[in-house]
Formats: structure tokens, sequence, C-alpha cells
């Protein structure tokens, strides 16, 4: 091989290479608090998750609370509820589902959904209506014990979150 064929960095090169170098890291710095600025605040983040003690729950009543700024209705159903509620015919549903794809399996006393009418967002009243659950009076929505819409103009059943049982006395929501 040449002496003349042998490549050599020249003072131009290098140059060219550290001024593209601190132009990308410059770009970085510009860019990177633009696209932080969109993660959500802790704020948020706290409000991600809540936990509810729920041992103070007698049998056939009800709690609301707030999770994500939304009402979360948290109902102890009685054994006749429960009945009641999977003892409904599919086909007298507008949006069928059963009972017990609403509830955790082995906790079918818990019933955990947002308390959300799913017509226009109104919040619903507990344990009234025609069918013993909630009813909408905004724009007159009813849903029965397991929070399926079954008359009103509310197209779908109350949204239920996801949730988990920490204990046997407490929920965690979201």
């Amino acid at each position: 091989m040449d002496k003349s064929e042998k490549k050599t960095t020249t003072r131009r090169d290098f140059l060219f290479t550290t001024s593209y170098t601190v132009g990308a890291v410059g770009l970085g710095a510009v860019i990177w608090p633009l696209i932080d600025q969109m993660n959500p605040d802790k704020a948020q983040k706290a409000l991600a998750t809540t936990e509810v003690d729920i041992s103070q729950i007698e049998p056939g009543k009800s709690i609301t609370v707030l999770w994500r700024g939304k009402p979360v209705f948290l109902k102890r159903r009685t054994q006749e509820e429960i009945l009641e509620a999977r003892s409904v015919s599919l086909n007298d549903l507008p949006h069928p589902e059963k009972d017990e794809e609403r509830v955790k399996s082995g906790k079918d006393e818990w019933l955990v959904m947002l308390g959300v009418c799913t017509h226009l967002g109104c919040v619903p009243l507990s344990n009234k209506g025609d069918y013993k659950g909630w009813f909408c009076p905004c724009h007159g929505s009813h849903y029965d014990l397991s929070g399926r819409i079954r008359k009103g103009p509310a197209p779908k059943n109350m949204e239920i979150p996801k949730y988990e049982f920490v204990d046997a006395n407490t929920i965690k929501i979201g």
C-alpha cells in the first residue's frame, strides 16, 4: 500500500464530526423538554389507583368513591340481590351481559362499577328505578342490580373498571 493511498484524517473531517455531534446533542436538549412535558404530572399518577376499605359496608348497602375524578359505585349485594340479577334472561337486556361477567369470581357479592350513565355521563341515583338498581333522572335510564341497562336511552351497561381485592377488607381500583 502506497502512502498516497492511505486515508488520513484531516482537521476539516474532525471539525465536521464534532459539529454534527454537538448539533445532535443540542437538538436532543431542545426536544427532550417538549417530549417530557407530555407525561402526566405527579398528581395524576397518584390518582391512577385508589384503595378502598370495604370492611364497614353492610350487605345491601353501597358507597361511592372518587377515582380519577369519576364516581365509582361499590355495592355489597345480598344473596337475594345476586339471585335476582342472575335470574334475568339475556334476551331482556338491550346490552346482554351475564351478572357473572361483571363481578370477580368468588366475590359475587361485590359489584364495582363506574357511576356514570352511558348515555350522556350523568351520575345515576342508587336504589332507584324500575329494577331496584340505579336510575338516571336526567334522561330516564334504568339499570338493574348488576348495573346493566334495562330501559331508557343509555346504549350500554355501566362500565366495570379494573380492580382487584388486596385482602378481605380492601379493594384496589385502577
